[in-house]
């Protein structure tokens, strides 16, 4: 069993508070912004920022899901969603980039071994950037509209 993880960039021309903001913000900005791979996304409790409780189902392929119920952190200019059902770890950072702001998500978890770790390790990844690549495009699109 290895780490695995996958991490995806952008450039927002918004202030770093207000992408904070909007990505601490589970009750409207959230599932406004999510990939249709996210599916039943539920508010659980909460709302804005630490403490909130979401559920969804992250349709990462055709055949494969992970069934999600995160706990959401925030230190400063850091979000970090936690899966009670897994290893699964997902920080969202925000830095200020020249008159805008530079978002980086990073998703961590624990893979499985074998051979099947080494195609999840291998595959996984990309599959994800391609998830995250869309959800902080559409925050771009959010915030700069």
């Amino acid at each position: 069993m290895g780490q695995v993880s996958a991490t995806q960039s952008i450039d927002i021309a918004a202030a770093p508070d207000a992408v904070v903001a909007a990505l601490a913000d589970y009750a409207e900005v959230r599932p406004a912004i999510l990939p249709s791979n996210y599916r039943d996304y539920q508010l659980i409790s909460g709302g804005n920022g630490a403490g909130t409780v979401v559920h969804w189902i992250l349709q990462a392929t055709e055949k494969r899901q992970r069934d999600v119920k995160a706990t959401v952190s925030v230190d400063g200019d850091t979000i970090t969603e936690t899966d009670e059902n897994s290893s699964m770890v997902t920080t969202y950072s925000v830095v200020k980039s020249g008159a805008g702001s530079t978002v980086t998500t990073n998703t961590t978890w624990t893979g499985a071994g074998g051979i099947g770790g080494f195609f999840e390790k291998t595959f996984a990844p990309k599959g994800l950037n391609r998830i995250q690549a869309e959800l902080l495009g559409n925050l771009k699109k959010r915030l700069e509209s």
